[in-house]
């Protein structure tokens, strides 16, 4: 009887063993080190900035519960090795592939920014572009910032493939920064999606500075005149022609730009509501909810917490603090040939990049500071929406050169 007690006692023992190194705290203790540790302090601290301050919050909270997810110890959600070297492993995938394995393939294979642009059409009117053309070539010189922080990042060593997923940043657009990334450099998915959102979220800290130091008082003061009223015709026809002359073009942005036109004409078709509804509402976000928890699934430590993540950020700030300045100056330079009464303001300069709407709304805020009966807005969403068919055409020129 003693025996058998031992025994049970001994088993017992054992299974309470078991169980605890089968834990998370045990595998934080045994796994995990320093670098998960501070990976999870910084999803709390996304996840602050996401409640509290509403920084970029539809992203930001799903990016940061992502990143605990992956970040936790005994979790097995997320495998980097197999996506090793920029490749799905599809002969060890079905074996070890965890739930956000799965997930990541919409990510890895570039489905999920491009539904997103669906939504991202459905949701854009164009109105103000169509009525002032020439604010489309503001959105053009925006572009700037990208290729020069490219440049930037191969003078400091970095690969030409990574040079352009952090150049990118520049255009101030998540989805097209994460479309991008997933081709040339998946390995830095999480940084540069991240440190996209986040400087697309402090738009309205980091760019009055530079407005302001770019223009005099007389240039701030400059009214314009109100836009031209757009007919249904001219809504219809203008994805179609934009489509087709954007990816004759470049043909490598017709995933992202295909998408956002279509998403365009389902709204200005005025004959399927329910699809452009459902585009502009439910589909994109969902696909918001997707992309946010993969992309925080590809920080793990190990990858995350590496000088190199120090110089995206950098060079992020840079490519979007370049693209500003070229926005605005380009603006200056076009009012040289312009006739007086047909002048652009510079305020506006700053919207060529492609954080819609928060760019926009700066130029407005900025216009009536120093002049209350100055509405800049929908002049602003002019270049802002050109910025986004800007972006992503700089990303297919990337991709063609570097894909």
């Amino acid at each position: 009887m003693w025996n058998a007690l031992t025994s049970s006692s001994n088993f017992v023992l054992e299974s309470l063993e078991t169980f605890a190194e089968s834990t998370g705290v045990a595998g934080l203790i045994a796994n995990m080190g320093w670098g998960s540790l501070i990976m999870i302090c910084v999803a709390f601290f996304l996840l602050y900035l996401a409640i509290k301050h509403k920084f970029e919050p539809l992203l930001l909270l799903t990016i940061a519960f992502g990143m605990l997810l992956t970040n936790l110890p005994g979790a097995n959600l997320y495998h980097t090795e197999l996506f090793a070297g920029g490749h799905v492993h599809w002969d060890i995938f079905v074996a070890q592939a965890g739930l956000l394995d799965y997930l990541y393939l919409g990510v890895k294979l570039g489905i999920y920014p491009c539904l997103i642009f669906v939504g991202v059409g459905a949701m854009t009117d164009f109105s103000s572009l169509i009525s002032n053309p020439k604010l489309m070539l503001i959105g053009a010189a925006a572009q700037i910032g990208i290729f020069a922080a490219y440049m930037g990042a191969l003078a400091l060593g970095f690969p030409a493939n990574e040079a352009g997923s952090i150049a990118i940043i520049g255009g101030a657009d998540g989805p097209t920064a994460i479309f991008l990334t997933s081709r040339l450099a998946p390995e830095y998915m999480g940084a540069i999606a991240i440190c996209a959102y986040s400087y697309m979220a402090l738009v309205p800290v980091i760019q009055p500075p530079v407005m302001r130091l770019l223009t005099s008082q007389r240039e701030r003061l400059i009214k314009m005149r109100p836009p031209r009223a757009v007919s249904s015709t001219e809504k219809i026809l203008f994805p179609i022609i934009g489509f087709l002359l954007t990816t004759f073009v470049v043909p490598d942005a017709i995933p992202l730009l295909g998408m956002l036109f279509l998403g365009n004409l389902l709204k200005e078709s005025g004959v399927v509501k329910r699809l452009a509804t459902t585009a502009s509402n439910q589909l994109i976000d969902i696909m918001t909810i997707l992309i946010g928890i993969t992309v925080g699934a590809s920080t793990q430590a190990s990858v995350f917490l590496t000088p190199k993540t120090l110089g995206i950020f950098v060079l992020g700030a840079c490519s979007f603090f370049i693209a500003t300045m070229g926005g605005v100056l380009f603006v200056k330079l076009m009012n040289l040939f312009l006739k007086e009464g047909n002048k652009i303001n510079p305020l506006i300069g700053n919207a060529g990049v492609s954080a819609v709407p928060a760019a926009a709304r700066v130029s407005q805020d900025m216009g009536i500071r120093y002049d209350r009966s100055n509405y800049l807005l929908m002049h602003a969403m002019g270049p802002n929406v050109a910025g986004v068919v800007g972006s992503a055409v700089a990303a297919g020129i990337l991709l063609s050169f570097l894909g």
